[in-house]
């Protein structure tokens, strides 16, 4: 908890939640679907009343269903039921604690009835009263093992606690699926409901650890299993295939990365496909080649309209994305295409850079060498819609070698200079 809560505190100093930010949507409706089942999987051995075992989900798996002939039938069916309550409860209370009723009931039934004599295993004696204050343990062998872990957490709010917890000598606080999961099925809305949670825990820590010891093991199992069902979101799965199989397969790969890897290695894995996702599409913007929407003074792809109107003589192109050191090469590729499908005839190479919010050196220096490169069979090039700090890069790096570069310069005007004349200079003062 301590060495959890140094390293919250650091990464909230140094802003690091943005990364969270990288972790998509699809990335995360995988993963969800991958812990879902991790943490049924620790879970069912208790629904079946036997011992389980293993590390990671196929290792839990194949030891569960080794141990399956030795099932209780009793625990079975009292799980079971737990869970045929917990379900009905959700459609015919939503909202509202039914798990607290359905664990009420099962130490109720275990304290009065013979069913404890039946191989139940139960909470057992709690420790009472609220934990003492003192410095907790620093020694090297305690720490190993522990950092790796702790990297996979909150930080400022979830830092402070961790700071109460290790010095009242408690277990790291953290946001867990599963028990976030049981938290709304309770009906949770606000932040407000883990003041109640912990009100209440130190409720039962100082009266209540006596009637907790007849608490069924199985009962736990049933609540955690009925809540994880909701990670599980197979509607949204079928609507992301049907929109794109590439963001699919990224959930898919999130999914299968936490159940052979575990959930710990499975969030960073799921952060590196997330952002291996953004460097590609990063790294291959679409090149649109550009025509007349017919009947106006609009532009648009092609390749999406293909009623649209070409200029003759002319290559209108727009890169929707900026343009980087690490995707000029792709995009450079792709005009070159697109110049070469024009073959001979062509007097101007038009580039739209409205869709670029940025351009760096390497960019800026591609365009320098594709005018070049034009220039040599008799071609212009000309840069339209260049935003503010775009245009300056490219002032300072080409000059006015590709022509004016000005915020009022559209695909109409240049096209009206090419076949007008040279380009007519505008007032560059307010650009």
């Amino acid at each position: 908890a301590l060495i959890f809560a140094s390293m919250s505190i650091v990464a909230w100093l140094l802003k690091l939640s943005s990364l969270v930010s990288f972790i998509s949507e699809t990335i995360l409706l995988g993963f969800k679907a991958g812990a879902a089942l991790t943490i049924a999987m620790t879970q069912l051995p208790k629904l079946f009343g036997v011992k389980g075992g293993g590390e990671d989900f196929f290792e839990r798996a194949w030891i569960l269903g080794g141990q399956l002939g030795d099932s209780n039938t009793a625990v079975l069916l009292f799980g079971l039921a737990a869970i045929a309550l917990l379900v009905m409860g959700e459609r015919l209370f939503p909202g509202r604690p039914v798990a607290l009723f359905v664990v009420v009931v099962s130490i109720v039934a275990l304290s009065v009835t013979p069913l404890a004599q039946l191989g139940f295993n139960t909470v057992g004696a709690l420790p009472a009263g609220l934990p003492d204050l003192a410095l907790p343990s620093l020694r090297v062998r305690d720490v190993d093992g522990v950092i790796p872990l702790a990297f996979a957490q909150e930080l400022l709010a979830l830092g402070a606690a961790n700071i109460a917890a290790a010095f009242g000598q408690g277990y790291p606080v953290a946001g867990g699926l599963s028990q976030s999961t049981v938290n709304d099925k309770a009906g949770a809305r606000t932040p407000l409901a883990l003041v109640f949670a912990s009100l209440t825990i130190g409720i039962c820590l100082v009266f209540l650890t006596g009637l907790l010891a007849n608490l069924p093991n199985v009962v736990l199992a049933a609540i955690v299993l009925v809540a994880v069902k909701g990670l599980v979101n197979i509607p949204e799965l079928r609507r992301v295939w049907k929109l794109s199989r590439m963001e699919f397969w990224v959930a898919m790969a999130a999914f299968a990365g936490v159940l052979l890897l575990g959930i710990l290695k499975g969030v960073l894995f799921a952060a590196l496909v997330s952002m291996l996702l953004l460097i590609r599409r990063a790294a291959h913007p679409h090149v649109a080649r550009l025509g007349r929407v017919p009947g106006t003074n609009r532009y648009s792809d092609c390749e999406r309209n293909p009623d649209n109107q070409l200029v003759p003589g002319m290559l209108i192109v727009r890169v929707e994305s900026s343009i980087l050191y690490f995707n000029v090469d792709h995009v450079r590729d792709r005009i070159r295409g697109h110049i070469a499908a024009a073959r001979e005839g062509l007097r101007l190479v038009i580039w739209d850079l409205s869709s670029s919010p940025y351009v760096d050196i390497a960019g800026v220096r591609m365009l320098g060498v594709l005018h070049r490169e034009l220039a040599a069979r008799g071609a212009a090039l000309r840069i339209v819609e260049a935003r503010a700090t775009v245009r300056d890069l490219l002032r300072a790096e080409v000059g006015m070698s590709v022509g004016e570069v000005s915020r009022r310069l559209s695909i109409d005007d240049a096209i009206a200079g090419a076949t007008s004349g040279p380009l007519e200079q505008k007032d560059e003062r307010t650009s």
